[in-house]
């Protein structure tokens, strides 16, 4: 067998030009999902201290920022509303004149071509901060009723659809959440909206600045009892087969960066398309280390999120999407 020093596997890295030839993963902006906060009132910009760069947008800011995005060559949002008042059910959710329908309406009149993608899930406005209604349990203890929740989840999913969102991404964890929400959305006419589920979504303590930004943390126990078990790998085949098997059009993995093997072994399982995402304690500890200039971000976000696409994620959710712009485009 030849080998050194006729092989010479460095020829292949000598030079700029030739390793990006070679390169066997290139990212795009056209790949990228940015999430946005938007709250109720007017002219609100309201920095995310656990989260540098990020903010929370009332409707009119909200949509100088897509503007902006559009610009840059991103062609998706992914949308989360903060509304003014809560209560038990999450009713706020599915409200017609809400931040989020405005916003989506607006949206769709002004840049028709930017995919509006919108969360569909109930924490952020119940007030207990549960992913829906909640029920006591035998032993007394609070839990969340999976099936009073399905009911919730297609009306909200339903109000997004009728603002004229794109994509509804149901991310409450319910058994049966996309069944409901396909055929709640079938039923009032809208056949041709997809569904982007978060099929695959660990209870991690990765999402402590998203729960920050939008207002979500629960004010008791917490969401192990429906979200998956980081420790339980093999859980993801099984609920991103029951997903695609009740209408999921996409499936998503989250986290993305810490859970390189569960990408891959999804897109290993299924042909449809799938998301990754890259979630709000993987940026703020990035964002972190490179003001302590322990790291060069630009580097490092470029490695991590081409890490992600190696995987086998098709689309990427980051809230690094607008410097991923800025970064590829030069």
């Amino acid at each position: 067998m030849s080998g050194f020093p006729t092989i010479r596997l460095r020829r292949l890295r000598g030079s700029a030009t030739l390793r990006e030839m070679l390169s066997e993963v290139r990212l795009s902006p056209a790949e990228l999902i940015a999430p946005l906060f938007v709250t109720e009132g007017e002219q609100v910009i309201r920095e995310i201290p656990s989260m540098p760069g990020q903010c929370q947008f009332s409707v009119d800011m909200a949509l100088e920022t897509v503007r902006r995005w559009s610009d840059k060559g991103l062609p998706a949002l992914l949308l989360f509303g903060i509304p003014d008042a809560k209560d038990a059910v999450g009713s706020a959710g599915w409200d017609d004149k809400a931040a989020t329908q405005r916003l989506i309406r607006q949206i769709k009149a002004e840049l028709p071509a930017t995919l509006v993608i919108t969360d569909v899930c109930l924490c952020e406005y119940t007030d207990h901060g549960h992913c829906g209604t909640l029920r006591q349990s035998p032993d007394g203890r609070m839990d969340v009723d999976n099936d009073a929740t399905l009911e919730s989840l297609a009306k909200v999913a339903v109000s997004h659809a009728a603002a004229g969102a794109d994509i509804v991404a149901p991310s409450a964890m319910m058994d049966g959440q996309v069944a409901a929400i396909r055929s709640g959305l079938d039923a009032a006419g809208f056949t041709d909206v997809g569904i982007l589920s978060y099929a695959v979504k660990f209870a991690s303590s990765l999402y402590g600045p998203f729960r920050d930004a939008a207002q979500s943390a629960p004010s008791s126990g917490d969401r192990r009892g429906y979200q998956m078990d980081y420790r339980a790998a093999r859980q993801a085949a099984l609920e991103a087969q029951a997903d695609i098997d009740e209408g999921a059009d996409m499936i998503m993995v989250k986290p993305a960066g810490a859970y390189l093997d569960v990408i891959a072994d999804v897109r290993r399982r299924f042909d449809v398309p799938l998301a990754a995402y890259h979630v709000s304690g993987e940026y703020a500890m990035l964002k972190a280390a490179a003001t302590a200039g322990w790291l060069d971000e630009r580097q490092a976000v470029l490695e991590i999120t081409t890490a992600i696409k190696r995987a086998g994620a098709d689309l990427i959710i980051t809230y690094f999407a607008e410097q991923l712009a800025d970064w590829l485009g030069a």
